[in-house]
């Protein structure tokens, strides 16, 4: 591996956002290829789940660990573009906070292990009304739509973007999946979502089973 790539990986290890983006534009201006770029933080952020998985590192370490890669992948993924290039991809995933709901941690975790997975990640932020999630999907082609709620007063807005997708047509094609300290199975099931998991590494195999992956 390239001096780089290899403090590029290190950057998402040691949770440095800057220095993520720091080597992210530097890959670019030394023209290495983006996908090994790509795959170095996605080898760097997959060891930090696993090692959450494991119990040897801790919520901190993932947040950490997703910051990085996050201030480092839209970077690389415009290279990506840029050269014309197909990075394999599992589906598109459009991503954000319900309105009323300024929380970003869990909805940052989450896109950034789909992203590491595989999946082609839109996260368009938070406190997102419903007709922002139907234009995203639109322009983007998703598949899958993530929804985040971390207060019981916000998780309630879930239910109505997914009857907003099915007031316009999109229900049938999109996935809606659902997560946040407000959520439960049981609301999950009772809004009529397709998957939900308590924990970020948990929501990236469910978004595999939703694709068939």
């Amino acid at each position: 591996m390239s001096e780089v790539l290899e403090e590029l990986r290190k950057s998402i290890l040691e949770y440095d956002a800057d220095r993520a983006e720091e080597y992210a534009l530097r890959s670019i201006e030394e023209k290495v290829d983006p996908l090994k770029s790509f795959e170095a933080m996605t080898k760097a952020i997959n060891e930090i789940g696993e090692g959450f998985k494991k119990g040897e590192r801790w919520l901190p370490d993932l947040v950490g660990g997703a910051d990085a890669m996050l201030r480092a992948a839209p970077i690389i993924e415009r290279e990506i573009k840029k050269r014309g290039v197909k990075r394999q991809s599992l589906g598109v995933v459009v991503a954000g906070t319900v309105f009323g709901d300024i929380h970003s941690i869990g909805k940052t975790m989450v896109c950034a292990l789909l992203s590491a997975e595989g999946f082609e990640v839109h996260d368009i932020g938070i406190n997102v009304r419903a007709d922002e999630y139907i234009r995203a999907i639109d322009e983007n082609g998703a598949e899958i739509l993530v929804l985040s709620a971390l207060m019981t007063t916000t998780a309630p807005e879930m239910h109505k973007v997914i009857a907003f997708l099915v007031e316009k047509g999109l229900r049938d094609r999109v996935k809606v999946m659902v997560g946040g300290g407000a959520i439960t199975e049981g609301f999950a099931k009772n809004i009529g979502a397709d998957g939900y998991d308590p924990t970020a590494p948990g929501a990236v195999k469910v978004a595999r089973s939703l694709v068939g992956r």
